[in-house]
């Protein structure tokens, strides 16, 4: 029964991956107007997601003799890893040689591949927590469940408006959002498969790298676009969806 419990719950989480059907109906200059705004929301997003839930994570889980410099060092090596991808992934496009403006007609394929990579690591993360949780208790397991959903559903809304920043179709970037967020029942999987040692070996190692990840796809690619726009309007504009996109993580906290 906890096996199907905790299943059943990961598989409604991954299907927030699906948000971006909303746009569907719409067309495809709208809907990409529509991302070039929740850009700014997603940079908010995930700067909050890495400094308000990540790494505090890391930290509290680590014993405190080894967590600064081990834990430290893992976030770093998590901005040098994607760093590092995107450079190789924009040389085999030819992107070293093409200055990037914000505008879709430029495909950025690296963009979008380092926001999957990313992804991809965070909702395995997120599949292992659900199913340690369901291991230890369902109460904990549903509430669990429950904090997860609340913080995909921003995460998700982030996630497609990048790729449909870096050039993908709105059919793409629906089928590759859930792609990667069904890479979360593969982590509840192997989490019910290995019990406890699943969520400690991950929480050590994967969630370091994930955060430095997302504070370099923040940091690195989409702040920067932002900057081209340098009116008052766009200042204020932006800067408070950065400010929502950090609110609703800090409020997500309530419900961890």
């Amino acid at each position: 029964m906890t096996t199907f419990l905790a299943l059943a719950s990961v598989v409604v989480v991954s299907l927030v991956a699906l948000i971006g059907l909303i746009t569907l109906g719409m067309a495809e200059a709208r809907v990409r107007r529509l991302a070039s705004f929740f850009i700014s929301f997603a940079v908010g997003a995930l700067l909050g997601d890495a400094f308000i839930h990540l790494i505090p994570e890391i930290f509290a889980v680590n014993e405190p003799k080894h967590a600064p410099l081990g834990a430290s060092l893992l976030i770093l090596g998590g901005m040098i890893v994607f760093f590092v991808v995107e450079k190789l992934l924009g040389h085999q496009n030819g992107g070293l040689h093409e200055p990037h403006h914000l505008h879709f007609a430029i495909r950025r394929p690296e963009l979008a591949a380092i926001n999957i990579l990313g992804d991809v690591v965070h909702n395995f993360i997120d599949g292992v927590l659900i199913g340690a949780s369901y291991l230890a208790s369902p109460t904990l397991g549903v509430t669990t469940t429950i904090a997860v959903l609340l913080h995909e559903i921003p995460q998700e809304l982030g996630d497609f408006a990048i790729l449909i920043h870096s050039g993908l179709s709105v059919r793409n970037a629906i089928f590759l959002n859930l792609a990667s967020a069904s890479v979360a029942i593969l982590g509840t999987s192997m989490a019910l498969a290995a019990g406890s040692v699943a969520q400690e070996a991950v929480t050590a190692s994967l969630l370091p790298i994930t955060a430095g990840g997302f504070v370099y796809l923040a940091a690195a690619d989409l702040i920067p676009e932002l900057q081209h726009d340098r009116s008052l309007r766009a200042l204020l504009f932006q800067t408070s969806l950065i400010a929502i996109g950090i609110a609703v993580m800090g409020l997500l906290t309530f419900f961890d």
